[in-house]
């Protein structure tokens, strides 16, 4: 840390600065508090997602012994995706994905030719890949979020235990050397009115 300057101009600027530190602490904590209650609220989505997940999961293995059938069609690319639809908000600051829809490539087959039940199993194929999607979205969001909160809790804690107690030291500091400078001007002056004091009166001794 480099050595403060132990004058009056510098003593102004450290106070200054406190008052600015003070200032601005607080809304650097309401932020703070702000963002971890945004991400428990996307840990608890991300955990909504993959239970969603999980339950899509469970119905589509359920069509597992249809699906070793032969059959024309390849019904795995009935959930090949084409591109996910998100929007962007701001949330204390943060720019956080959300999602908004799925664009599956084409996938198209005969009615006649294959078996009744490919309805079902391509529908069930398709909200398991966007369950997929909405938790990697959902995490997306998270991680963003949490790496905002890591930041702005470290510029907290910079705040309140360095930079804020820091000024304060120095602001001591400065007033404890300025004080005793301004005893010892008070002091010499002393002793200097008594010299004059004291050279008056042997005057005026000599005089008479």
């Amino acid at each position: 840390m480099a050595e403060i300057k132990l004058t009056k101009n510098e003593l102004r600027f450290q106070q200054m600065r406190l008052n600015q530190l003070k200032k601005y602490l607080p809304t650097l904590q309401l932020k703070k508090a702000m963002l971890q209650i945004e991400v428990n609220e996307a840990r608890i989505e991300i955990a909504v997602c993959k239970e969603a997940f999980q339950t899509i999961q469970t119905q589509v293995d359920g069509y597992s012994e249809l699906l070793t059938e032969k059959l024309s069609i390849n019904l795995e690319e009935s959930a090949k995706i084409l591109k996910v639809h998100k929007r962007y908000e701001n949330i204390a600051g943060v720019e956080v994905p959300y999602f908004e829809g799925i664009d599956f490539a084409e996938f198209s087959y005969s009615l006649f030719d294959t078996p009744p039940w490919v309805d079902s199993v391509t529908k069930g194929l398709r909200t398991l890949a966007e369950s997929k999607a909405r938790i990697l979205i959902a995490e997306e969001k998270a991680t963003a979020l949490e790496k905002e909160l890591r930041e702005v809790s470290i510029r907290v804690n910079l705040f309140e235990k360095i930079l804020i107690p820091r000024a304060i030291e120095n602001i001591k500091k400065i007033k404890v050397f300025l004080g005793d400078q301004q005893l010892a001007a008070v002091s010499q002056a002393k002793v200097a009115k008594a010299k004059i004091q004291e050279k008056k009166e042997s005057r005026e001794l000599i005089t008479i």
